[in-house]
Order: C-alpha cells, then structure tokens, then sequence
C-alpha cells in the first residue's frame, strides 16, 4: 500500500550562516567519556553545508520545486525554518518562535509564503508556537504543548485552523521534559498515514494508518514525506524496512550535523 498523492508543490528551505555552530540545540549533542564527563560534540559547518545541499536535492528528487530563503547570518537556528510557519490549504500561520533568540527569523519565511500567493495570518504576543510542535494529519491538528508552544500558540492554531475549515480539529499533547518538539517522534506520510515511536500516545481519527517505529530508530520517526518516497534518518536500518515493507520507497539522508543542533529532518523545510 502506497501513500495518497501529497498536496504540496513547494519545500521552502534556508542554508544555514556560520553561527548554526550556535545553534540553541547543540547541547543536546552530547557525549559521555569513559570518566562519565559530558563533552560538547562541535558541529562541523563545512559538512553541514553539504549535508543540507544533499537534503535540497534529496527533495528535489522527490518532485518538490525548491524555494531558497534568504539566508540569516545572525540567527544560529534560522535553517530550521518548520518551525516558523504552519501551512494548511492555501493559508499559512506565521508563528512566534518559542525561544526569544529566534524571533524574527519568521518574517523573511512569512515575505516568500506571501509571494507564493498563501494568506497569511500572524500570531502576536503572548502566544508562541513552534512549528515543529504541529502534526497535520488531515484536518486534525495535534500540538505538542512543550517549553516552546504555549496554551495561547494552541489557541491561536486552532482559530486560525477554525477559519480555513470549520470542522478542523485541535488535539493537545503534552510532551515531557526531554522532548523538544512533538515532531521529534511523530510525522505525516500523507493525509491517512503516520508514522511514530511505538510509545507515543496519539487518538488519530478513524481511517488513519499508523506504523510504528522501536524506540531505538526514534530519531527516525521524523521523516519528510512527497507521495511514496520518504527522506529518512541514516543509520536506521530498522525504520528503513518497515517503511518499505508498509509500500514506501526510504531514501535514508545522513544530517549529524543538524542532529548536534537538536534538529531533524522535517525541520530544514516547509512544505506548502
């Protein structure tokens, strides 16, 4: 069984400036030596480059045109741009980012959605949201209520979702303390199908066809999705074969150096 043919045409993607060495995640890229001390795993931003190059063209290959943001030379995390908006149907929410040390990285992505002739609609203070909180399956919105999306972001999501469809649908999930993004665990395929860490607990609406993931691949239960080819994490061999074998074509991208930042795949693109 194949995914349902997506709706998006377009993936907006920004290359990441020299400070993503900054990035407000990178001490979730940590390792233990031997004495049990923790140390700091630099990114390395020549690799990153290309990584982000191959990811482009991986989207690319999957039939996305690609739209360039301009790059952001202050702003560390400005690559992950999911974060910065949340598209439905011909509409985007411009978010405010969580971390204040982010805001206005939205405002160029917001200028390319609008060329592209989406409605927009900006969320004001005191509402913060994270893009990478938001799964879309559908009309269904389920929103991690993390340190970076608060009740106002929700609220602001759910009118802005109750204005393009009426009958769309809010589901709130409280994330726990090591869980940056509700997506770090969870992405959409298509409109019937998701895919996700075994553990997490999601009510999805009638029809919805889950595959679930070991918590061992967790980090490749965030996957970008176009029709039947779905970019995935390297190095998870595991998540690779059940994704084939649930009718999807895997093309595992190797991105450690976005990983060092606490992101993954899902972020470096909005899809609209």
């Amino acid at each position: 069984m194949s995914a349902a043919p997506s709706s998006f045409t377009h993936a907006l993607v920004r290359t990441p400036a020299p400070c993503l060495v900054q990035a407000l995640g990178q001490n979730a890229g940590q390792a233990s030596r031997e004495d049990g001390e923790a140390w700091t795993v630099a990114i390395d931003y020549q690799l990153a480059l290309r990584q982000h190059a191959t990811y482009v063209g991986a989207l690319r290959e999957l039939g996305l045109t690609i739209v360039p943001v301009a790059p952001l030379l202050d702003y560390a995390d400005a690559c992950f741009v999911e974060d910065t908006a949340v598209v439905f149907g011909d509409a985007a929410l411009v978010t405010r980012p969580g971390a204040p040390s982010r805001r206005g990285e939205e405002e160029s992505v917001a200028w390319v959605l609008g060329n592209l002739g989406l409605a927009l609609t900006r969320m004001l203070p005191p509402a913060t949201l994270d893009g990478g909180d938001v799964l879309r399956v559908g009309n269904t919105f389920f929103v991690g209520r993390s340190e970076r999306t608060n009740r106002e972001g929700i609220a602001a999501l759910a009118a802005f979702a109750a204005h393009i469809d009426p009958t769309a649908r809010v589901v709130v999930v409280d994330l726990p303390p090591d869980l940056l993004h509700l997506k770090c665990h969870v992405s959409a395929l298509s409109d019937d199908t998701v895919l996700a860490v075994a553990d997490l607990a999601l009510d999805l609406p009638t029809g919805v066809r889950r595959i679930d993931l070991p918590r061992a691949e967790a980090f490749a239960a965030n996957a970008v999705a176009h029709n039947s080819g779905v970019l995935v994490a390297a190095g998870h061999a595991r998540a690779a074969e059940i994704l084939a074998a649930a009718g999807f074509l895997p093309r595992p991208l190797d991105t450690s150096e976005f990983k060092k930042a606490a992101g993954s795949l899902t972020c470096l693109s909005v899809l609209c």
